[in-house]
């Protein structure tokens, strides 16, 4: 495995990082002084956002995931990693590329399962920034960690499908540009286990699609983005909604959420980083008890420990990405696994230690802390918890030591 970078990703690496530095961090206050002073927080758009992705747009930074599709840089996951850590380091900065879940795992389902007249009306106003969209797959009655257990139909009705269930933690639904869900139900309830499922595109101004609530995570509403939980009461779409076909859901969300996991888990790395700076700047300007805060032995074990524990983290997600690029998403699951437990573990580390040396100042708003440890707890869930992807690294673990059918 070579993990050096191509010429092609430095020339992108350093033109991101001046990106950032010139036009994202100094507008992250911006950005939140823009969205309270509007009337309301879910209506509008901060105009700096839209200033910024215009000028990523100009630069060349745009849509730069989608390997092996002819939409995104023609990047692969390894030539991802390290640009899609620098966008880590911002809370808003994967939006500013275009690079921001949940659309970027939507805009992968739609360009490998999507059909020509899907791509058409969604795909392209997506990798264009004019609309956003939701994924709706978890719900509040259910253990949604396991997928066999939602409980949503979707039932096929002459030329329509009539959609019904609640489901929770769609994010994006707040977003007044949020105009399309992908949404995950059941068909077929007489079908194999791994058969029952669909996935549907449903416009969000369809009748039947009520947004009940918007989810705060930690007290933070993540607006204008948000996380909804939608009702979807008889909600009527055309046949030709369906992505691939009837059955094809569980399958669509293994191929969705391979991806999804290791761009969560590669902008971690970027907020831990971010931390760990923050952390050395901090402690090198603060005295306590006659000595800068940075010649405390605690605090200088801190600031080893996160070094060790940001390169374990990065070096297993570049082995992931390598595997996907290689040996594809279906041989790579175990590592994939593996950073998704690491990765958010590793940050909320990282992040409390940068907190902690901050004093009362990194549990307030004042700095980005407190945002990026609440947005990192919540990734040892999304996208399946640390549990399942333990459950599942045990068993592929112990598959080489069993006698073949014993472990299934």
């Amino acid at each position: 495995m070579d993990f050096s970078y191509s010429e092609k990703v430095l020339k992108l690496k350093e033109k991101l990082t001046d990106f950032m530095e010139e036009h994202v961090y100094p507008n992250e206050k911006v950005y939140k002084e823009q969205l309270n002073q509007q009337a309301s927080r879910w209506t509008a758009i901060p105009p700096i956002m839209e200033e910024m992705k215009q000028k990523a747009k100009a630069a060349g930074l745009w849509n730069l995931f989608l390997p092996e599709s002819e939409y995104g840089a023609g990047l692969t996951n390894q030539e991802y990693a390290p640009l899609c850590e620098i966008m880590g380091r911002s809370m808003i900065g994967p939006e500013v590329f275009n690079c921001s879940a949940p659309d970027t795992g939507n805009m992968e389902v739609l360009a490998r399962y999507g059909s020509e007249e899907q791509k058409k009306q969604w795909l392209e106003p997506l990798l264009a920034g004019e609309i956003r969209s939701c994924f709706s797959m978890t719900e509040p009655d259910v253990a949604s960690s396991d997928a066999t257990n939602i409980q949503s139909s979707i039932v096929r009705d002459g030329d329509e499908y009539v959609i019904n269930g609640r489901k929770w933690w769609s994010s994006g639904a707040g977003d007044p540009r949020c105009e399309i869900a992908i949404v995950m139900g059941k068909s077929d309830t007489t079908a194999a286990k791994h058969e029952q499922q669909s996935m549907i595109l449903v416009p969000l101004d369809t009748p039947g699609v009520t947004i009940e609530r918007m989810l705060p995570v930690f007290g933070y509403d993540d607006a204008p983005h948000g996380h909804a939980e939608i009702i979807y009461d008889n909600v009527r779409v055309p046949a030709e909604n369906m992505l691939w076909g009837e059955g094809k859901g569980f399958a669509i969300a293994q191929g969705r959420l391979g991806p999804g996991r290791i761009h969560h888990c590669m902008r971690l790395i970027g907020a831990a980083e971010q931390a760990l700076e923050d952390l050395c700047k901090r402690v090198q300007n603060r005295v306590a008890f006659g000595k800068k805060v940075a010649e405390q032995g605690v605090v200088q074990e801190w600031i080893a420990d996160a070094r060790i524990d940001i390169e374990q983290a990065r070096l297993l997600t570049l082995k992931a990405a390598y595997m996907m690029d290689t040996v594809g998403n279906k041989e790579a699951k175990a590592e994939i696994a593996m950073i998704k437990v690491v990765a958010p573990n590793m940050a909320l580390k990282v992040i409390d230690r940068a907190i902690q040396a901050h004093g009362g100042a990194g549990v307030s708003d004042d700095f980005t802390l407190a945002n990026h440890w609440a947005n990192a707890r919540t990734l040892r869930l999304a996208d399946g918890p640390d549990e399942v992807h333990r459950r599942q690294i045990a068993k592929l673990e112990l598959r080489k030591y069993k006698k073949e059918g014993i472990l299934k």
